[in-house]
């Protein structure tokens, strides 16, 4: 009899823990489905893509592999004035800025690497005006979209997308 009455406590205790574990399981699903929410709230609003496409100035896009990469790095560090902010005082953000350029595109073997260096007065000029747009907390809050507009900047200035990513090694922000 004693037997019996632990199998019979055994089992209730079983079915006790699986209908707490039930209810638990209920209670936070929607937790986890409020917080899965709410990070992808978030990285939309940061415009989070992990490998996403490479977007070009004309809307098409497309994904250039390593192979077909060159870099061209500016060879010097660029110290560009920002505009001033809430607190009236000028900022400055030192950077270095590296192109990374599609060599199989047909407007690459046209202008070449040489064709990029000879036109570094002008890839400068466009950094410059673009980072002269942002305010410092604005640039430091928003580097992809640094990024992004000179890409467009540049895309137009040679009129291709031969260029397709545009990189800071170095920025420092005063």
């Amino acid at each position: 009899m004693k037997r019996n009455l632990l199998s019979i406590l055994i089992l209730a205790l079983l079915i006790v823990n699986i209908a707490l574990t039930a209810v638990m399981m209920l209670t936070f699903n929607s937790t986890f489905s409020k917080t899965a929410a709410l990070v992808n709230d978030i990285a939309g609003v940061l415009d989070l893509e992990v490998n996403g496409p490479v977007t070009n100035y004309d809307g098409s896009s497309g994904e250039v592999s390593l192979e077909d990469t060159v870099t061209y790095d500016l060879p010097d560090s660029m110290t560009i004035p920002l505009a001033v902010g809430e607190d009236g005082k000028e900022h400055y953000a030192m950077v270095s800025v590296s192109l990374s350029m599609d060599s199989s595109n047909a407007d690459f073997k046209s202008y070449k690497l040489e064709g990029v260096s000879e036109r570094k007065s002008l890839i400068q000029s466009e950094i410059t005006e673009v980072f002269g747009e942002y305010t410092l907390d604005e640039a430091r809050a928003d580097t992809e979209g640094l990024k992004k507009e000179i890409l467009q900047r540049l895309q137009q200035l040679f009129g291709s997308n031969f260029i397709y990513k545009v990189s800071f090694s170095e920025i420092v922000w005063q």
